[in-house]
Protein backbone atom coordinates (compact mmCIF):
# COMPACT_ATOMS: atom_id res chain seq x y z
CA UNK A 1 0.00 0.00 0.00
CA UNK A 2 2.99 2.05 1.13
CA UNK A 3 4.44 1.94 -2.28
CA UNK A 4 1.61 3.04 -4.12
CA UNK A 5 1.38 5.99 -2.18
CA UNK A 6 5.20 6.89 -2.85
CA UNK A 7 4.63 6.01 -6.67
CA UNK A 8 1.32 8.64 -6.69
CA UNK A 9 3.40 11.06 -4.40
CA UNK A 10 6.74 10.90 -7.23
CA UNK A 11 4.09 11.46 -10.28
CA UNK A 12 2.51 14.41 -8.40
CA UNK A 13 5.82 16.08 -8.27
CA UNK A 14 6.98 14.96 -11.69
CA UNK A 15 3.57 16.79 -13.45
CA UNK A 16 4.11 19.51 -11.32
CA UNK A 17 7.63 20.09 -12.14
CA UNK A 18 6.39 19.68 -16.37
CA UNK A 19 4.04 21.36 -15.88
CA UNK A 20 4.03 24.64 -13.39
CA UNK A 21 0.97 24.72 -11.78
CA UNK A 22 -2.06 22.24 -12.45
CA UNK A 23 -5.49 22.07 -10.85
CA UNK A 24 -6.06 19.52 -7.94
CA UNK A 25 -9.37 18.16 -9.88
CA UNK A 26 -7.64 18.26 -13.12
CA UNK A 27 -4.48 16.47 -11.04
CA UNK A 28 -7.16 13.57 -9.82
CA UNK A 29 -8.50 13.36 -13.07
CA UNK A 30 -5.19 12.14 -14.70
CA UNK A 31 -3.93 10.11 -11.55
CA UNK A 32 -7.55 8.15 -11.26
CA UNK A 33 -7.95 9.05 -7.47
CA UNK A 34 -10.89 10.97 -6.00
CA UNK A 35 -10.30 14.49 -5.50
CA UNK A 36 -10.06 13.43 -1.32
CA UNK A 37 -7.17 11.62 -1.94
CA UNK A 38 -5.50 13.29 -4.31
CA UNK A 39 -5.75 16.74 -1.72
CA UNK A 40 -4.52 14.29 0.87
CA UNK A 41 -1.81 13.66 -1.02
CA UNK A 42 -1.30 17.74 -1.92
CA UNK A 43 -0.94 18.12 1.89
CA UNK A 44 1.31 15.61 3.20
CA UNK A 45 3.82 16.88 0.00
CA UNK A 46 3.26 20.54 1.09
CA UNK A 47 4.01 19.83 4.33
CA UNK A 48 7.14 18.60 3.65
CA UNK A 49 7.78 21.33 1.47
CA UNK A 50 8.12 19.90 -1.93
CA UNK A 51 5.72 21.35 -3.20
CA UNK A 52 3.24 24.64 -2.91
CA UNK A 53 -0.77 24.37 -2.53
CA UNK A 54 -2.75 27.27 -3.38
CA UNK A 55 -6.80 28.06 -3.73
CA UNK A 56 -7.92 24.66 -5.68
CA UNK A 57 -4.27 24.37 -7.18
CA UNK A 58 -0.29 23.78 -6.28
CA UNK A 59 2.42 25.13 -8.14
CA UNK A 60 6.32 24.05 -7.70
CA UNK A 61 7.67 24.70 -3.99
CA UNK A 62 10.76 27.06 -5.63
CA UNK A 63 8.12 29.60 -6.32
CA UNK A 64 6.67 30.15 -2.96
CA UNK A 65 8.83 33.22 -2.42
CA UNK A 66 7.20 35.05 -5.46
CA UNK A 67 3.75 36.02 -5.39
CA UNK A 68 3.52 37.39 -8.64
CA UNK A 69 5.43 33.99 -10.17
CA UNK A 70 2.63 31.69 -8.22
CA UNK A 71 -0.30 34.65 -9.48
CA UNK A 72 1.20 33.85 -12.96
CA UNK A 73 1.54 29.85 -12.33
CA UNK A 74 -2.24 30.06 -10.91
CA UNK A 75 -3.87 32.01 -13.83
CA UNK A 76 -4.20 28.52 -15.85
CA UNK A 77 -7.76 27.40 -15.67
CA UNK A 78 -8.69 30.03 -12.93
CA UNK A 79 -11.99 31.73 -13.80
CA UNK A 80 -12.50 35.37 -12.30
CA UNK A 81 -16.23 36.15 -11.90
CA UNK A 82 -16.81 40.23 -12.30
CA UNK A 83 -20.75 41.56 -11.67
CA UNK A 84 -20.55 45.59 -12.67
CA UNK A 85 -24.07 47.27 -13.30
CA UNK A 86 -23.51 47.76 -16.69
CA UNK A 87 -20.36 47.59 -19.64
CA UNK A 88 -21.35 51.30 -21.23
CA UNK A 89 -19.56 54.17 -20.35
CA UNK A 90 -17.87 54.42 -16.55
CA UNK A 91 -17.89 50.54 -16.45
CA UNK A 92 -16.60 49.59 -20.28
CA UNK A 93 -13.12 51.19 -19.86
CA UNK A 94 -13.25 49.40 -15.76
CA UNK A 95 -13.94 45.89 -17.27
CA UNK A 96 -11.15 46.46 -19.74
CA UNK A 97 -8.69 46.60 -17.55
CA UNK A 98 -10.16 43.97 -15.53
CA UNK A 99 -9.79 41.70 -18.62
CA UNK A 100 -6.13 42.37 -19.38
CA UNK A 101 -4.94 41.96 -15.89
CA UNK A 102 -6.53 38.43 -15.57
CA UNK A 103 -5.58 37.31 -19.27
CA UNK A 104 -1.66 38.49 -18.66
CA UNK A 105 -2.23 35.88 -15.86
CA UNK A 106 -3.45 33.39 -18.51
CA UNK A 107 -6.83 33.51 -16.63
CA UNK A 108 -10.40 33.95 -17.81
CA UNK A 109 -12.61 36.87 -17.01
CA UNK A 110 -16.69 35.93 -17.17
CA UNK A 111 -18.39 39.22 -16.50
CA UNK A 112 -22.18 39.63 -15.63
CA UNK A 113 -24.31 42.68 -15.70
CA UNK A 114 -27.15 43.84 -12.87
CA UNK A 115 -28.48 46.57 -14.71
CA UNK A 116 -28.84 48.23 -11.14
CA UNK A 117 -31.96 45.71 -10.45
CA UNK A 118 -32.43 45.05 -6.86
CA UNK A 119 -30.38 41.91 -5.64
CA UNK A 120 -29.68 41.41 -9.03
CA UNK A 121 -25.92 41.92 -8.43
CA UNK A 122 -26.37 38.76 -5.57
CA UNK A 123 -27.66 36.61 -8.13
CA UNK A 124 -25.74 36.86 -10.65
CA UNK A 125 -22.12 36.28 -8.29
CA UNK A 126 -24.35 33.27 -6.84
CA UNK A 127 -24.28 32.09 -10.60
CA UNK A 128 -21.32 32.43 -11.70
CA UNK A 129 -20.05 30.90 -8.85
CA UNK A 130 -22.45 27.70 -9.88
CA UNK A 131 -20.33 27.58 -13.27
CA UNK A 132 -17.18 27.72 -11.66
CA UNK A 133 -15.32 31.07 -10.92
CA UNK A 134 -12.65 30.94 -8.07
CA UNK A 135 -13.09 34.46 -7.30
CA UNK A 136 -15.34 37.34 -7.77
CA UNK A 137 -15.18 41.52 -7.97
CA UNK A 138 -18.24 43.35 -6.96
CA UNK A 139 -19.80 46.19 -8.05
CA UNK A 140 -23.43 46.27 -6.15
CA UNK A 141 -26.08 48.62 -6.95
CA UNK A 142 -25.41 50.33 -3.51
CA UNK A 143 -27.22 53.91 -4.93
CA UNK A 144 -25.35 56.30 -2.75
CA UNK A 145 -21.61 54.05 -3.29
CA UNK A 146 -21.94 52.36 -0.12
CA UNK A 147 -24.30 49.50 1.61
CA UNK A 148 -27.59 51.23 3.13
CA UNK A 149 -29.45 49.40 6.14
CA UNK A 150 -29.29 45.75 5.56
CA UNK A 151 -27.76 46.00 2.46
CA UNK A 152 -24.40 44.15 1.40
CA UNK A 153 -24.51 41.32 3.89
CA UNK A 154 -24.58 38.31 1.99
CA UNK A 155 -20.99 39.57 0.10
CA UNK A 156 -19.96 38.49 3.15
CA UNK A 157 -21.11 35.19 3.44
CA UNK A 158 -19.27 33.36 -0.21
CA UNK A 159 -16.59 31.08 0.56
CA UNK A 160 -14.20 32.83 -2.63
CA UNK A 161 -11.85 35.49 -1.95
CA UNK A 162 -14.13 38.86 -3.21
CA UNK A 163 -12.89 42.41 -3.90
CA UNK A 164 -15.44 44.89 -3.87
CA UNK A 165 -14.88 47.24 -7.33
CA UNK A 166 -15.54 51.14 -6.84
CA UNK A 167 -17.59 50.65 -3.93
CA UNK A 168 -17.10 50.51 -0.06
CA UNK A 169 -18.64 50.26 2.88
CA UNK A 170 -18.52 51.89 6.12
CA UNK A 171 -16.44 50.79 9.43
CA UNK A 172 -18.91 48.32 11.23
CA UNK A 173 -20.27 46.72 8.29
CA UNK A 174 -19.32 43.42 7.53
CA UNK A 175 -18.31 44.05 3.72
CA UNK A 176 -15.62 46.46 5.55
CA UNK A 177 -13.38 44.05 5.64
CA UNK A 178 -13.17 43.00 2.15
CA UNK A 179 -10.77 44.16 -0.01
CA UNK A 180 -11.54 46.92 -2.03
CA UNK A 181 -9.96 49.18 -5.28
CA UNK A 182 -11.92 52.36 -5.86
CA UNK A 183 -11.64 55.90 -7.39
CA UNK A 184 -10.84 58.76 -4.40
CA UNK A 185 -13.75 60.95 -6.04
CA UNK A 186 -13.54 63.32 -3.32
CA UNK A 187 -10.24 63.92 -4.07
CA UNK A 188 -10.95 64.30 -7.80
CA UNK A 189 -14.05 66.91 -6.81
CA UNK A 190 -11.39 68.45 -4.52
CA UNK A 191 -8.51 68.91 -6.95
CA UNK A 192 -11.00 71.15 -9.59
CA UNK A 193 -11.97 73.29 -6.25
CA UNK A 194 -8.28 73.82 -6.06
CA UNK A 195 -7.77 74.59 -9.58
CA UNK A 196 -10.86 76.89 -10.36
CA UNK A 197 -9.60 78.73 -6.97
CA UNK A 198 -6.16 79.08 -8.23
CA UNK A 199 -7.59 80.76 -11.11
CA UNK A 200 -8.42 83.56 -8.93
CA UNK A 201 -12.54 82.08 -8.48
CA UNK A 202 -14.02 82.13 -4.76
CA UNK A 203 -18.12 80.94 -5.42
CA UNK A 204 -17.13 77.77 -6.67
CA UNK A 205 -20.61 75.34 -7.41
CA UNK A 206 -21.07 71.45 -7.42
CA UNK A 207 -24.22 70.58 -9.67
CA UNK A 208 -24.32 66.81 -9.55
CA UNK A 209 -26.85 64.25 -10.47
CA UNK A 210 -27.40 61.19 -7.94
CA UNK A 211 -25.35 58.68 -8.30
CA UNK A 212 -22.90 56.42 -6.38
CA UNK A 213 -20.01 58.84 -7.41
CA UNK A 214 -22.27 61.93 -5.97
CA UNK A 215 -22.09 61.68 -2.41
CA UNK A 216 -17.97 61.48 -2.60
CA UNK A 217 -18.00 64.47 -4.88
CA UNK A 218 -20.21 66.50 -2.87
CA UNK A 219 -17.65 65.26 0.63
CA UNK A 220 -14.61 66.51 -1.29
CA UNK A 221 -16.44 69.93 -2.97
CA UNK A 222 -17.37 70.52 0.77
CA UNK A 223 -14.09 69.71 2.48
CA UNK A 224 -11.74 71.58 -0.23
CA UNK A 225 -13.88 75.15 -0.12
CA UNK A 226 -13.63 74.94 4.07
CA UNK A 227 -9.68 74.21 3.39
CA UNK A 228 -9.05 77.13 1.56
CA UNK A 229 -11.19 79.55 2.96
CA UNK A 230 -13.90 79.85 0.02
CA UNK A 231 -17.60 81.58 0.70
CA UNK A 232 -19.78 78.58 0.37
CA UNK A 233 -22.23 78.25 -3.00
CA UNK A 234 -25.73 78.22 -2.41
CA UNK A 235 -26.57 73.97 -2.40
CA UNK A 236 -27.56 72.24 -5.85
CA UNK A 237 -31.41 71.54 -5.40
CA UNK A 238 -32.05 67.49 -4.99
CA UNK A 239 -35.78 67.24 -5.19
CA UNK A 240 -37.21 64.59 -3.07
CA UNK A 241 -39.47 62.40 -5.52
CA UNK A 242 -38.40 61.14 -8.68
CA UNK A 243 -38.17 63.64 -11.55
CA UNK A 244 -37.79 63.41 -15.17
CA UNK A 245 -34.27 63.59 -17.52
CA UNK A 246 -35.88 67.10 -18.83
CA UNK A 247 -37.30 68.42 -15.29
CA UNK A 248 -33.92 67.45 -13.59
CA UNK A 249 -32.05 69.35 -16.41
CA UNK A 250 -34.27 71.76 -16.29
CA UNK A 251 -33.68 72.53 -12.18
CA UNK A 252 -30.25 72.16 -12.79
CA UNK A 253 -30.10 74.79 -15.46
CA UNK A 254 -32.10 77.10 -13.71
CA UNK A 255 -29.68 76.64 -10.41
CA UNK A 256 -26.56 77.32 -12.17
CA UNK A 257 -27.84 80.78 -13.62
CA UNK A 258 -29.47 81.72 -10.56
CA UNK A 259 -26.28 81.16 -8.78
CA UNK A 260 -24.17 83.04 -11.02
CA UNK A 261 -27.03 85.59 -11.69
CA UNK A 262 -27.78 86.54 -8.31
CA UNK A 263 -24.93 85.06 -6.11
CA UNK A 264 -21.64 85.77 -7.23
CA UNK A 265 -21.14 82.10 -8.33
CA UNK A 266 -17.91 82.03 -11.42
CA UNK A 267 -17.32 78.40 -11.67
CA UNK A 268 -19.06 75.55 -11.16
CA UNK A 269 -18.22 71.35 -11.53
CA UNK A 270 -20.37 69.77 -13.17
CA UNK A 271 -21.42 65.58 -12.99
CA UNK A 272 -21.74 64.00 -15.36
CA UNK A 273 -19.99 64.90 -18.94
CA UNK A 274 -23.61 64.51 -20.67
CA UNK A 275 -25.03 67.38 -18.21
CA UNK A 276 -22.20 69.46 -19.10
CA UNK A 277 -22.49 68.87 -22.55
CA UNK A 278 -26.60 69.86 -22.70
CA UNK A 279 -26.41 72.75 -20.05
CA UNK A 280 -23.05 74.62 -21.35
CA UNK A 281 -24.46 75.75 -25.23
CA UNK A 282 -27.54 76.43 -23.01
CA UNK A 283 -26.27 78.65 -20.61
CA UNK A 284 -24.07 80.37 -22.82
CA UNK A 285 -27.54 80.93 -24.80
CA UNK A 286 -29.21 83.26 -22.19
CA UNK A 287 -26.13 85.50 -22.03
CA UNK A 288 -23.92 83.77 -19.45
CA UNK A 289 -20.33 83.11 -21.01
CA UNK A 290 -18.06 80.12 -20.46
CA UNK A 291 -15.51 80.72 -19.67
CA UNK A 292 -15.73 83.90 -19.21
CA UNK A 293 -18.70 84.20 -16.56
CA UNK A 294 -18.85 80.60 -15.65
CA UNK A 295 -15.88 78.46 -15.37
CA UNK A 296 -16.96 74.76 -16.06
CA UNK A 297 -14.91 71.82 -14.71
CA UNK A 298 -16.73 68.13 -15.46
CA UNK A 299 -16.78 65.10 -13.57
CA UNK A 300 -16.26 61.43 -15.72
CA UNK A 301 -14.21 62.74 -18.90
CA UNK A 302 -16.24 60.00 -21.25
CA UNK A 303 -17.05 62.77 -23.76
CA UNK A 304 -15.78 65.87 -22.42
CA UNK A 305 -13.39 66.72 -25.09
CA UNK A 306 -15.42 66.32 -27.61
CA UNK A 307 -17.73 69.08 -26.74
CA UNK A 308 -18.20 72.03 -28.89
CA UNK A 309 -16.29 73.87 -25.91
CA UNK A 310 -13.59 70.74 -24.96
CA UNK A 311 -14.49 70.38 -21.65
CA UNK A 312 -11.93 70.58 -18.72
CA UNK A 313 -12.85 67.62 -16.63
CA UNK A 314 -11.48 65.32 -14.03
CA UNK A 315 -10.87 61.76 -15.09
CA UNK A 316 -11.07 58.57 -12.88
CA UNK A 317 -8.40 55.90 -13.96
CA UNK A 318 -11.24 53.71 -14.84
CA UNK A 319 -9.11 51.14 -16.56
CA UNK A 320 -6.06 51.01 -13.82
CA UNK A 321 -9.05 50.92 -11.07
CA UNK A 322 -10.21 47.44 -13.10
CA UNK A 323 -6.55 46.14 -13.75
CA UNK A 324 -5.30 47.02 -9.52
CA UNK A 325 -8.83 44.82 -8.47
CA UNK A 326 -7.76 41.76 -10.83
CA UNK A 327 -4.72 41.65 -9.84
CA UNK A 328 -5.55 41.88 -5.98
CA UNK A 329 -7.76 39.05 -6.54
CA UNK A 330 -5.21 37.03 -8.40
CA UNK A 331 -2.98 37.46 -5.67
CA UNK A 332 -5.56 36.38 -3.18
CA UNK A 333 -6.14 33.40 -5.30
CA UNK A 334 -2.77 32.36 -5.20
CA UNK A 335 -2.02 32.73 -1.51
CA UNK A 336 -1.37 29.51 0.15
CA UNK A 337 -4.25 27.29 1.80
CA UNK A 338 -4.65 28.59 5.41
CA UNK A 339 -2.38 31.98 5.01
CA UNK A 340 -3.94 35.64 4.46
CA UNK A 341 -2.29 38.49 3.82
CA UNK A 342 -3.79 41.76 5.63
CA UNK A 343 -7.12 42.89 4.10
CA UNK A 344 -6.12 46.04 1.15
CA UNK A 345 -8.54 49.20 0.61
CA UNK A 346 -6.89 50.82 -2.49
CA UNK A 347 -7.90 54.33 -3.73
CA UNK A 348 -6.61 55.05 -6.95
CA UNK A 349 -6.25 58.99 -7.65
CA UNK A 350 -7.74 60.89 -10.71
CA UNK A 351 -6.89 62.97 -13.12
CA UNK A 352 -7.51 66.66 -13.53
CA UNK A 353 -7.43 67.17 -17.85
CA UNK A 354 -6.65 70.90 -18.19
CA UNK A 355 -9.07 71.92 -22.10
CA UNK A 356 -10.96 74.86 -22.68
CA UNK A 357 -14.09 75.53 -20.53
CA UNK A 358 -12.10 76.29 -17.18
CA UNK A 359 -10.57 79.70 -18.56
CA UNK A 360 -7.44 78.44 -17.79
CA UNK A 361 -6.15 78.05 -21.60
CA UNK A 362 -6.97 81.32 -22.39
CA UNK A 363 -5.26 83.10 -19.25
CA UNK A 364 -1.98 81.08 -20.39
CA UNK A 365 -2.46 82.37 -23.73
CA UNK A 366 -2.71 86.40 -22.72
CA UNK A 367 0.43 86.51 -20.40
Amino acid sequence: MRQHVDRRHTLVLQLVEERGSLRVADLARELGVSPVTLRRDVETLAAQGRLRRLHGAVVRAQDSQERTVATRELGRGVVVGMVVPTTEYYYADVVRGAREAVEAHGARLVVALSQYLPGEDSAQADRLLASGAHGLLLTPSWETGSPGPGEGLRITERAVPTVLVERSAPHGHPAAALDRVRTDHAHGAAEAVRHLAALGHRGIALAAQDSPTSAELRRGHEAAVAALGLPAAPPAPRPPLPVTEAERFERTFAYLRTAVEEHGVSAAILHSDVDAIVLVPRLRACGIRVPGDLAVITYDDEVAALADLPLTAVAPAKRTVGRRAAELLLSRLAEPSGTREPGQHLDILPELRIRESCGATLRSASR
